[in-house]
This record gives structure tokens, C-alpha cells and sequence, in this order.
């Protein structure tokens, strides 16, 4: 098995599963990868810049989490939507099957109408993700405080416990269906194929295939970091400030108030955890490496090559620019590449 000089070398490259692809990002370029209908895979990158780059600001700490996943976010939905576009069958079979309603959308809003069902569908999912994570775990918990006499004490304990639960139910109910099912795969990929760049291994399906599908760094375990610290930031508000618990609006707002505060923090742990491999690591990525034996499926070989053409779109350009510097001896001092320690880039699924 071929290796590199740098065989335990970390990557500062994150990723997302779509459908019937995989967005791999880097630290100045993004690649999206999909299987097209066709069978073929198309690769293509760009270059990007995080804005923390031009405000020096955004990138100190507690700050650079919001901006990194309000980013992260960004770029997620935007290559959701182009690889639902490109990998559409409707596009190979036709137009044949629209119904009225249908041709009435496409000849008044035309290319918009994927931009207005985006937008409408992330409308409801904040929606659900506010009734599921925050306004239900407050309900839940006075239904057993007013009928079993649960003690106000436990309120953040149970209500971050409810949300786990909620949380775990919704991501194996939503494993079930078909095209999530498929996705999942992809998710596996991605960290598989990330873990053989890691391991200085050369990217074929070979070595990507005997990798880990678990990876500390994924947006699994970022979530679970955040209901964990979500528990911990709770309770010492309602220390400080009991008279919240018996006033169920206010304490929605408050903590919806200190979502910010509790991405930031579990924004700089993923950075911990992606540089320290100790016990403390360990403990709190537990639950998100749990996790994701639901959200991670085994890949196929076909899936695993649209990982490695996605990740091949960002390190070898990289890789190429920072070969061409050195040569001209204009590097002062160690390139951001496959030697430097993760950074800011996380798992968004």
C-alpha cells in the first residue's frame, strides 16, 4: 500500500453529503462531485475566501464558530440545490409528465422557482427545528412537572435529554427513506475518503475502502457537543436567574438567545478535537461517533469514487500552487495544506 512521507498528516478539509454527490472544502477552494444520471461523475471547484480573511474580527475566538457555520451553512444549501438540479432524472426523461400546476410554476417563475422552494422549505425546517428542539422539550417537561411532581431542579437535564432523544428519533426515522438512506452513504464516503488523505494514503478505492466511516470532526458530533453544552450553559443561567423556569415563553426566547454563545463553544471544541486526541476528546465525541452509525452508511465503490473526485478537486490544486512557491522559494513558512492541523473545517451533516 503506497504512502506519503507524511502518513499521519491532518486535513484541512471538511465536507457534506448531497444528493448523489459530495462537497468537499478546503481552506481556499470548494469541490462538488455528483454522480450524474448519465452515470458519469462531474468535478468541478471554486475558489473561495472565508470572510474571517478580510475582518480579521470574525476570525477571533467565540466569534469565528457563528461565522464558520453560518458559512457552512451557506455553501451547504447553495450545492444541495445544484446537485438536485444536475442529477434530476426529469432533465433525462423529459418534461412529458408536468402536470398544469407544474408548467403554470416553470413559465411565471422559471429558474427562480428552485431559489422559491428553497427558500419555502428552509422556512418550515427552521420551523420544525424550532417546535422539535425548543418549544416541545419546555412542554414535555411541564406535563411532567404539573402530573408526576418532576422537581424544577432537573428542568435543564430533562429538557436537554428530551431534545437527545428527539434528536436521535428524527435522524433514524429520516434513515429509513430511500434517498436518505443513499446520502448516508455518501456522508460515509466523505469521511472515509478524508481519513485516507489524513493517513497520507494515496486516494484509491482500495485505500479508501478500508478507512473508518466515523470521524470526530462531523456536523453529528458538533451537534451533540452543542445539546451537551446547551445542558451545561442552561443550568447556570437558571442558577443565576431561577425565576426563568416558571415563565415558558421567556425561557424559549432566552434559549434561543444563547444558541450563538453555545455554537461558538462548540465551534472551538471541534477545533480542540481535531488537534488533541485525549480523554476529555474522547468522553464528548462519544455521542457523536454513536451518532453517526446512523447517519454514516457503508459506500459502495461507485460512491467512493465521486468522494475521491471531489477530494481530489481541492488538495491537488493546493498541493500544485504550494509545489510551484517552494520552487521559487517564496514560501517563508510552512503553506496551509495537507500539514496543518484541522482548522475551521466541519462536517456540515
Amino acid at each position: 500500500m503506497k504512502k506519503k512521507e507524511n502518513t499521519q498528516c491532518k486535513a484541512s478539509v471538511g465536507g457534506q453529503a448531497l444528493m448523489e454527490g459530495i462537497l468537499m472544502r478546503g481552506p481556499e477552494s470548494y469541490a462538488i462531485s455528483l454522480r450524474l444520471p448519465d452515470g458519469s461523475i462531474d468535478a468541478t471547484s471554486k475558489k473561495v475566501r472565508p470572510i474571517k480573511d478580510k475582518y480579521k474580527i470574525l476570525g477571533w475566538p467565540l466569534i469565528r464558530g457563528i461565522v464558520s457555520f453560518v458559512e457552512s451553512m451557506t455553501l451547504g444549501y447553495k450545492s444541495l440545490m445544484e446537485s438536485v438540479e444536475k442529477t434530476s432524472l426529469d432533465d433525462v426523461v423529459g418534461q412529458a409528465a408536468e402536470s398544469r400546476f407544474e408548467k403554470w410554476l416553470n413559465k411565471h417563475f422559471g429558474e427562480k422557482l428552485t431559489a422559491i422552494i428553497g427558500t419555502i422549505a428552509a422556512i418550515l425546517g427552521f420551523g420544525l427545528a424550532f417546535l422539535l428542539f425548543f418549544w416541545l422539550p419546555t412542554f414535555i417537561f411541564n406535563l411532567l412537572k404539573d402530573n408526576f411532581g418532576v422537581d424544577i431542579i432537573w428542568k435543564t437535564v430533562l429538557e436537554g435529554g428530551i431534545r437527545i432523544v428527539l434528536f436521535v428519533s428524527y435522524m433514524a426515522l429520516t434513515s429509513l427513506m430511500k434517498d436518505i438512506k443513499r446520502m448516508y452513504k455518501y456522508h460515509g464516503a466523505e469521511h472515509k475518503t478524508i481519513f485516507c488523505f489524513e493517513n497520507g494514503l494515496e486516494l484509491t478505492v482500495e485505500n479508501v475502502r478500508k478507512q473508518k466511516r466515523f470521524h470526530p470532526r462531523c456536523g453529528t458530533s458538533f451537534l451533540f457537543v452543542m445539546i451537551i453544552l446547551s445542558i451545561v450553559v442552561s443550568s447556570v443561567i437558571l442558577f443565576i436567574f431561577p425565576g426563568l423556569a416558571e415563565k415558558n415563553l421567556l425561557w424559549v426566547a432566552v434559549k434561543l438567545m444563547i444558541v450563538p454563545v453555545i455554537m461558538s463553544l462548540g465551534f472551538e471544541f471541534i477545533r480542540y478535537a481535531g488537534r488533541h486526541d485525549n480523554i476529555f476528546v474522547k468522553i464528548l465525541s462519544a455521542p457523536g461517533l454513536w451518532m453517526q452509525r446512523i447517519t454514516t452508511k457503508k459506500p459502495s465503490d461507485d460512491i467512493i469514487e465521486v468522494a475521491i473526485q471531489a477530494l481530489k478537486a481541492v488538495v491537488l490544486p493546493a498541493e500544485k500552487a504550494n509545489e510551484e512557491a517552494a520552487e521559487e522559494n517564496i514560501i517563508e513558512e510552512t503553506p496551509v495544506s495537507v500539514q496543518e492541523p484541522v482548522t475551521d473545517s466541519i462536517d456540515t451533516l
